[in-house]
């Protein structure tokens, strides 16, 4: 079932770290910092892509249309298209530092559920 898409999804879950950075019109990168235990829920974007980019640990993503489930380490990336459904988890034991490339138009978040 889908929600309204949000201009802003901060409130929706805790990570350790937030932050911007290279923002310009309709193009931002954020960095996230996630315990082990933490999680960006099951949701999409209509119009923009998500790039991500690990900086330190290992996140895991999982995927709708098609069904996929990612690992990524340090230096590596992975892009989501507009409208695909996405949960990202960490998949190490400490700390994971990611960035997230979102772009190019303007930003929405659909929380979807599980």
């Amino acid at each position: 079932m889908k929600a309204k898409a949000l201009k802003d999804s901060s409130h929706l879950y805790e990570v350790e770290r937030r932050a911007r950075h290279g923002e310009r019109p309709g193009f931002w990168i954020a960095e996230l910092q996630i315990s082990p235990s933490q999680k960006v829920p099951w949701h999409c974007h209509n119009k923009i892509q998500d790039t991500f980019y690990v900086l330190e640990g290992e996140i895991r993503l999982f995927l709708r249309d098609p069904k996929e489930d990612v690992r990524l380490k340090p230096g590596e990336t992975y892009s989501v298209r507009p409208r695909r459904p996405h949960l990202v988890t960490n998949a190490g034991q400490s700390s994971a530092t990611f960035l997230v490339l979102q772009g190019i138009g303007e930003y929405d978040y659909v929380p979807l559920t599980e």
